[in-house]
């Protein structure tokens, strides 16, 4: 835990991947189709790195190898203009769709081609949609023999699609490594359960002022820092919008993306933001070790 100007610093993070590439539309667009589609992730990228500019804040950028290998130029710049690159795996498959050879090979090709974009070691890695949790925490293991210091890939909530509702809520050594930590995602509890609070559709979900006091929560009552995630092309509401979606699908990908440049940027007023890196890994305290 770091401070800046006494406030505890956040860290902030975004999960580079465009519009084609979330879960939820795995069953209606083929992964085949991916280059021939409008990209957007390049632009939008872009215009985040130049909105943290312009507010002098770092971040952790956990980027898909697709991306990186299409745009190196702007791996380049996210390294160039001072923040964390970190790894997304190559093209946003779920770690629960794979084995673990599939998973070692994802995230060791990820993480070669990252670093030679890049010339900087890759050190973090966030899963395809929180896919580790209780069934799967071999991918842990797995993550620190290729050389990953820390994990941001579990969910402490209860969710259709993910979630580990059973992990600790803050930074924790899973016992099954020796050295790997897992960083979860940020989570507020309410009546006996935890309430997301970290990010992306939830973020556009609620009304600004919700998330605005869960980080005053997790700041000022717990002492702790948070987490937060979005994507790019959350800032993007003209984004082509896809047909024949179920409603859910379609609602939590669609829902106010008009809004969320602007509260994003509130949020980056309103609080202290760095690096993963920075605020979790230097100057560390005493790690709790879970089972």
């Amino acid at each position: 835990m770091t401070l800046a100007a006494d406030r505890i610093v956040n860290a902030m993070t975004v999960d580079v991947e465009d519009y084609f590439q979330v879960s939820a539309f795995e069953k209606h667009i083929d992964r085949n189709q991916w280059d021939s589609l409008l990209h957007r992730v390049d632009a939008n990228t872009s215009k985040i790195l130049d909105v943290f500019a312009e507010h002098q804040i770092k971040a952790t950028f956990f980027t898909l190898g697709w991306v990186a290998e299409r745009y190196p130029q702007l791996v380049k710049r996210i390294v160039a203009d001072g923040h964390e690159l970190a790894s997304h795996g190559y093209e946003h498959i779920r770690v629960t769709e794979q084995t673990p050879t599939q998973f070692r090979a994802d995230i060791r090709k990820t993480k070669q081609l990252l670093e030679a974009i890049s010339g900087q070691p890759v050190i973090g890695y966030r899963a395809a949609s929180y896919s580790i949790g209780a069934k799967n925490l071999w991918a842990l293991q797995i993550l620190e023999d290729e050389g990953f210091e820390y994990s941001s890939s579990i969910y402490p909530v209860k969710h259709d699609l993910y979630g580990m509702p059973s992990a600790p809520r803050f930074l924790f050594k899973p016992d099954n490594v020796s050295r790997l930590l897992e960083i979860p995602i940020s989570t507020l509890p309410v009546l006996g359960r935890n309430m997301p609070c970290g990010g992306g559709g939830f973020f556009r979900l609620y009304p600004y002022w919700i998330s605005q006091k869960a980080y005053r929560h997790l700041n000022q009552v717990e002492q702790k820092p948070g987490i937060f995630y979005f994507h790019p092309w959350e800032i993007d509401p003209a984004q082509p919008r896809q047909q024949n979606l179920p409603f859910k699908s379609r609602f939590r990908h669609y829902l106010n993306l008009d809004r969320m440049e602007t509260r994003l940027v509130c949020l980056i007023n309103d609080f202290a933001w760095d690096t993963m890196q920075n605020v979790f890994l230097r100057n560390q305290p005493e790690v709790r070790v879970v089972p």
